[in-house]
């Protein structure tokens, strides 16, 4: 009975951390989008996105107008995003997006995370020239007819559809466009009433590569490693 409560006290405290996190990650967002375009989601298309994606964690509507008036704040912090390229274990690439307010620390975070991880930090356009920036969009498909929404996004940018399954295995409709094509694409689904699940920039890897299992377990702890960093936004790499 020990051990199944333990087991489960660890499964929660693993839930509460993954939250923390992407909460953290959603509020530098949230600055960041405030800074750039005013605290009016209505006319601010970045700040509606952020939205849409702080729902899709879970993240209360108090802690989403928290963070807007902070960031509404003169105090509120100014975030710089930095794009780290770098190799882990057996020649996977990887690139790791950043918001910091300390560029110094972060640079030197980095560093030490890809050395004790057995990987290499690499300089700007060493990895990056393998993956494709792509605005990335997944939806509800309940209640969409999917050809028809297919040939009527093709102008306004979309370059690919197709079904997935959300992290607790729920239906889920992915659209990919370029990355310029992002928020002609946003305005073309809200013209049309549907509002994404999420929708973010993503890299996309254009050489996939598979490795065995215990060398793909080395490149996943440097991930984990890189990923719990208070800096780090989200890591990209090409393992599959």
């Amino acid at each position: 009975m020990g051990r199944i409560f333990e087991t489960r006290k660890h499964t929660m405290f693993a839930r509460w951390d993954r939250m923390a996190k992407a909460f953290a990650r959603i509020g530098k967002e949230i600055t960041i989008a405030v800074k750039a375009g005013g605290s009016d989601p209505a006319n601010n298309p970045l700040l509606r996105r952020v939205m849409q994606n702080a729902r899709a964690v879970n993240m209360p509507k108090d802690k989403v107008e928290a963070a807007i008036k902070r960031a509404s704040g003169k105090d509120a912090a100014d975030f710089q995003e930095i794009l780290y390229e770098g190799y882990a274990p057996h020649g996977i690439a990887i690139l790791v997006e950043t918001a910091t307010d300390n560029p110094t620390r972060t640079v030197s975070n980095m560093r030490m995370h890809f050395n004790k991880g057995n990987g290499t930090l690499g300089t700007p356009g060493s990895v990056g020239f393998g993956f494709r920036r792509m605005g990335v969009f997944r939806l509800n498909p309940a209640g969409i007819d999917q050809e028809e929404l297919e040939l009527e996004l093709i102008d306004h940018g979309l370059e690919e559809m197709g079904e997935s399954a959300g992290e607790k295995g729920e239906p889920q409709l992915v659209l990919r466009c370029a990355f310029a094509d992002f928020g002609q694409l946003q305005k073309a689904l809200e013209d049309r009433g549907i509002t994404p699940l999420s929708a973010e920039s993503e890299y996309i890897p254009m050489t996939p590569m598979e490795l065995p299992e215990n060398q793909a377990s080395e490149v996943l702890s440097l991930v984990d490693r890189l990923e719990q960093d208070e800096d780090v936004q989200r890591v990209f790499h090409n393992l599959v």
